[in-house]
């Protein structure tokens, strides 16, 4: 093992902000106000049994290599094999188990995420977080593991710890929509349940086609205590699931569906159709027509419950299907589509966008569409709010271009100010510090274009990164 170096690793505290001498002095004194801010994590993949289980994390790979899909599909586009990242096969053939080697294969190639998100985030959580000696390096890479394993098994690197030093005040978890909340049940009685909520995520339920939707919906007929043999028990099926989520403390829905079509159907089609795929005899354009109507159907029922509406179409998930087989989702094949909102959305804002009921927020990962579509219509429909970039957009330049881009339609106060969408739980404070600082440097900039005062700017800077996402995410006042 190397020996330790005497000097500490430190990262530049200008990090991402404005090149700029004149703009950068302004960005540094707004920054200064927001980075201390409470994170409110409002879009997370952090596991709930994790957090109700509260046990010392695993090592440094199990923790930050195999899990991370934006690591692991940068290293597998280079050569690296998933089998030498340990990322699991479906069939439980042999993959590298020894976490040390994983942690050096990772180490040796961290020059592959220069001028990447991911370097951000991993430079932050190393230096920020863990406190480490030195950058990645194949030299230093069994110096860097100790010194991360030795912070991992102490009971301040525990999970709910970690909420309250990492500046938590709330996070979500995502949850299938026929999940128990046994989790969140824990945690509530522990005294976190007003600070780890669910979200409510009906995907599996709502297209018909998959192969084992049949499945899913008896599970949704066992968990939810209401027989679902016709369309009519399905709707109030959900609608009861909804209820148990808000019972638990859930703010939102959360919804994935490839495309934004939000067309509704007669109840007797949707029933017909459901019939059709409780039979196995749906067809693709049958299950398509469903997904968008449900879609309709959800926001009916959030205009009701009071649960905010999140939407995230455009990604074509597991485009290699060997990978898919091999593996299962979430290794890296998740890749962008062009998507369509302004026409797709229509139904379901002619339906409830001036409803004041509804919160619709709505994301996208083709930004192509964020000046020409999604900014004009959270420019004027009241229930809609843009979403954040994230994803393959949360990165210091994308965020840049979404400012720019919607800002002229939609102004600040039409988007969520920052939502984070993150597996990796402890690049949480990562991402939140990166975008902070990129909406310093933009507010910075209309300083100093004279389009905003100081006092302007360092109000809507705090608005960012704090207060708009609390607004946009309020506990759910169900409607008579």
């Amino acid at each position: 093992m190397s020996a330790p170096s005497s000097a500490r690793w430190t990262l530049h505290p200008d990090r991402a902000l404005p090149a700029d001498p004149a703009t950068r002095d302004v960005a540094r004194d707004l920054y200064a106000q927001t980075k201390d801010l409470p994170i409110v994590s409002m879009h997370g993949h952090v596991d709930a049994a994790v957090l109700a289980a509260d046990q010392p994390f695993g090592d440094p790979a199990e923790v930050f290599v195999v899990p991370d899909h934006y690591l692991v599909r940068m290293l597998v586009s280079q050569g690296v094999p998933h089998d030498a990242l340990g990322v699991p096969r479906l069939d439980g053939g042999p993959v590298e188990t020894d976490p040390r080697a994983i942690w050096r294969t990772f180490c040796t190639h961290w020059k592959l995420f220069r001028g990447t998100p991911t370097r951000y985030w991993m430079e932050h959580v190393l230096v920020e977080v863990f406190g480490v000696s030195a950058p990645p390096s194949a030299a230093t890479a069994d110096q860097l593991y100790d010194e991360v394993q030795a912070k991992l098994s102490t009971d301040a690197f525990r999970p709910l710890a970690l909420v309250d030093s990492l500046g938590l005040e709330i996070l979500a978890t995502t949850d299938a929509a026929t999940a128990t909340l046994a989790d969140h049940a824990d945690l509530a009685q522990r005294g976190w349940g007003e600070r780890i909520v669910p979200t409510f995520r009906p995907d599996a339920l709502l297209h018909v086609d998959r192969p084992v939707w049949r499945d899913d919906v008896a599970l949704l007929a066992e968990r939810s205590g209401v027989d679902v043999g016709s369309y009519e028990g399905f709707v109030r099926a959900l609608e009861q699931r909804r209820a148990a989520f808000v019972e638990r403390g859930a703010r939102a829905t959360d919804h994935g569906h490839l495309r934004a079509d939000t067309t509704p159907l007669s109840a007797a089609e949707a029933g017909r159709i459901f019939d059709a795929a409780l039979r196995g005899e749906a067809s693709s354009a049958d299950a398509d027509a469903f997904s968008g109507h449900m879609l309709h159907e959800m926001a009916r029922m959030s205009a009701e419950d009071g649960l905010v509406m999140q939407i995230h179409p455009g990604v074509l998930r597991n485009h290699d299907a060997r990978v898919f087989g091999e593996r299962g989702p979430d290794v890296g094949y998740d890749i962008p589509v062009a998507a369509e909102y302004t026409r797709a959305l229509r139904p379901l804002l002619e339906s409830f966008g001036h409803h004041p009921g509804l919160r619709l927020i709505v994301f996208t990962v083709d930004e192509t569409v964020f000046a020409r579509e999604l900014a004009p219509m959270a420019g004027v429909y009241p229930a809609m709010k843009l979403g954040a970039p994230w994803w393959f957009l949360d990165t210091p330049d994308g965020m840049r271009r979404f400012r720019e881009l919607v800002t002229d339609s939609a102004g600040f106060y039409n988007t969520t100010g920052f939502v984070d969408d993150t597996r990796a739980f402890f690049s949480i404070p990562a991402r939140h510090d990166l975008a902070r600082r990129i909406d310093a440097g933009y507010l910075a900039r209309l300083v100093a274009e004279h389009r905003l005062t100081a006092d302007e700017a360092a109000e809507t800077a705090v608005e960012l990164a704090y207060e708009l996402p609390r607004q946009a995410y309020p506990k759910p006042t169900p409607r008579p």
